[in-house]
């Protein structure tokens, strides 16, 4: 049991602990900023609200949409007030950034941070564009990291406009950071413009590519551990099983003189090594969490400790199988025999 406890012990200590370390830092920049593709088009470009249209039809897009140009706009008691831009927006997830699907017409929802500039943190009043028109404040927008860079945030919801609407910017989100390559070479073929000199595109593929390595080095790392660890506890837990099958080998030879069955005899031992080491596994999950707690390192996810404490299982289970054959092959007239 306390090799068992110790094996767990050990590799949560160990891989267990890079790998709460390797999605801590995955996390970092598994993020929809590492997989947005940004397209930016200049006044004249003819890219319109259409491309959403034809990117509904491409699959590992997590999230588009379509905004216009950036037209300034003020809170409608203060005209001389801190200027804040405003953007249509088109795309029919709107719902991700905190606009209710069916939202009012001529409602403005703006960041925390843009509420603050225009003077209406309690999301109460509206705004005044430069053109004279006026929009009440519909609500607050949790700003997601994929529109951080422009903060402040105040968007005009529109879902399905009548008729094509120019487009300033494009913003796709992949669903994975590794689709971002094929995805831009996918995106780029839809988007249609008139003068395609007049687009730039911008992608995180730089991001998604030092992830991938960053995965494949600690997830390396972390499998050669773990299988190095299981190898040696399968060897120790077979070593000390055939140790204790000779010193009882007499036990079991009366246990068969009374009638017990070899298959018995195997599936005693077998039984006993699966309590041992359940109890084991216990005892070294337990006290790797708690060490882990203390020592404020982050902890590995629920499925590789219990992926963890299956492997040790079984590897205990296999490792015992050799011994207790041994063990149930033994004859009762050989080891009950008095010299």
């Amino acid at each position: 049991m306390l090799i068992i406890a110790g094996m767990v012990l050990a590799v949560m200590l160990t891989t267990g602990r890079t790998v709460g370390a390797e999605d801590k830092v995955l996390a970092s920049i598994d993020s929809a900023g590492t997989r947005t593709i940004l397209v930016r088009a200049e006044p004249g470009a003819g890219l319109t609200t259409d491309v959403l249209r034809r990117l509904s039809h491409i699959e590992g897009i997590s999230w588009a949409g379509a905004f216009s140009e950036a037209i300034d706009a003020t809170n409608a008691r203060i005209p001389d007030g801190t200027r804040v831009p405003v953007r249509l927006v088109y795309g029919a997830g709107l719902g991700s950034l905190g606009i209710p699907p069916a939202a009012p017409a001529r409602l403005a929802y703006a960041s925390q941070e843009a509420l603050a500039q225009l003077g209406l943190p309690d999301v109460a009043g509206g705004i005044t564009l430069t053109d004279g028109t006026t929009y009440g404040i519909g609500g607050r927008i949790t700003t997601p990291e994929f529109l951080a860079d422009f903060e402040p945030v105040v968007v005009l919801p529109e879902p399905a406009p009548r008729a094509p609407q120019a487009v300033s910017l494009l913003l796709i989100v992949a669903a994975h950071p590794e689709l971002v390559g094929a995805l831009t070479d996918a995106v780029t073929s839809v988007l249609a413009p008139t003068d395609p000199t007049k687009l730039t595109i911008q992608t995180s593929e730089t991001l998604a590519h030092l992830r991938s390595i960053i995965q494949a080095q600690l997830g390396g790392f972390s499998r050669q551990l773990l299988i190095g660890l299981l190898i040696v506890t399968g060897i120790l837990v077979c070593v000390i099983l055939s140790g204790l099958v000779m010193l009882r080998r007499k036990d079991f030879g009366r246990r068969r003189a009374l009638g017990a069955t070899r298959t018995f005899i195997l599936g005693l031992l077998l039984f006993q090594t699966t309590v041992l080491a359940l109890a084991g596994i216990t005892l070294g999950a337990v006290s790797a969490v708690a060490l882990l707690l203390v020592a404020g390192d982050p902890l590995p996810r629920a499925a590789f400790t219990i992926a963890l404490c299956v492997l040790t299982l079984l590897t205990a289970v296999v490792a015992a199988l050799l011994p207790a054959i041994v063990a149930s092959r033994r004859e009762p007239i050989r080891e009950l025999r008095v010299p």
